[in-house]
């Protein structure tokens, strides 16, 4: 690559910057969504809540395709609803880094490929295996981003909605712990913008997942744009902080508001970072009641 070139790359970068922060200054949702609920899943961070990785045929190594499974499942367990009508959306900002260094080392070494690490189909893969497993035919989108997956996800669940055929969509966020090869990625990524590589350990993965419908009809939550802070709040009525290109903390957020509201009613603020998009999330008293009684029942049948 020439000098030429190079320059022509760093103003790409820095015009690409600045629109990003201007774009997050504006409404992200159109309309309010229904939250139906949510699920997160967790393996090997040294948290409370990490599970054995679920086995799943044909995958192999890597925590990406296990977790992103398990967090859709409870989801897709919970509200069963028309699997015909629900489209899915899979956000991650690398995809499975594991399988993409651990192809790379075996390829280094002169070691004898393995079919199986191919990680640019992973997030395609385990989107064809929930929908060969629950039944799913509407739209399915994976989604690489270095801005906040959840607002992402949002956005992609708010245009996805406008199709009259589609009622709901399963919105699911990847993140896993890397190597020093995938620290230098995320260097890269943030372009100096400061956001560190995942403070995750390198077998690590994290998953959370949304499953979204329009207001009302049941959904015992909802959620619209708030305006963007100009600094994270200084108390409890806002939460969420995005420390690096593709963190999930806010999806995580986003399903702990979601729980509480469900057992204790009010409203929440999910804010995902300083001069970025936040949420405002409303519980439905009479809709959470109803949504609570259906998953009783689903769950003794």
């Amino acid at each position: 690559m020439t000098p030429t070139e190079n320059t022509t790359t760093r103003n790409t970068n820095t015009t690409n910057a600045t629109t990003t922060a201007e774009n997050s200054q504006k409404t992200v949702l159109r309309s309010s969504l229904g939250v139906l609920t949510t699920a997160t899943a967790t393996h090997g961070t040294g948290r409370d809540g990490d599970i054995p990785l679920p086995r799943l045929p044909g995958f192999v190594e890597s925590a990406f395709s296990p977790l992103a499974y398990e967090a859709a499942r409870q989801c897709l367990a919970e509200r069963p609803g028309e699997r015909s009508r629900t489209a899915v959306a899979l956000a991650s900002t690398a995809g499975d880094t594991t399988t993409a260094d651990l192809a790379s080392r075996r390829m280094v070494s002169g070691r004898v490929h393995n079919p199986l690490l191919f990680m640019q189909a992973t997030p395609n893969s385990v989107l064809g295996y929930l929908s060969r497993e629950f039944g799913i035919t509407g739209q399915m989108f994976s989604l690489s981003t270095l801005d906040d997956p959840l607002t992402e996800l949002l956005s992609m669940a708010d245009l996805l909605l406008e199709d009259p055929e589609v009622d709901r969509v399963l919105a699911v966020g990847v993140e896993l712990g890397g190597s020093e090869r995938l620290a230098a990625v995320y260097e890269e990524l943030a372009d100096g913008r400061g956001h560190p590589a995942p403070a995750l350990p390198a077998d690590a993965g994290l998953a959370a997942a949304v499953l979204l419908g329009r207001p009302g009809n049941g959904t015992p939550v909802s959620i619209r744009s708030a305006e963007a802070y100009e600094n994270e709040p200084e108390n409890d009525s806002g939460t969420g902080t995005r420390a690096h290109p593709g963190d999930i903390q806010s999806l995580f957020d986003l399903a702990a508001a979601h729980q509480r509201l469900l057992q204790e009613g009010g409203s929440h603020l999910l804010v995902t970072g300083s001069r970025a998009p936040a949420f405002l999330l409303t519980a439905d008293t009479e809709a959470k009641t109803d949504a609570r009684n259906e998953t009783e029942t689903h769950a003794h049948q």
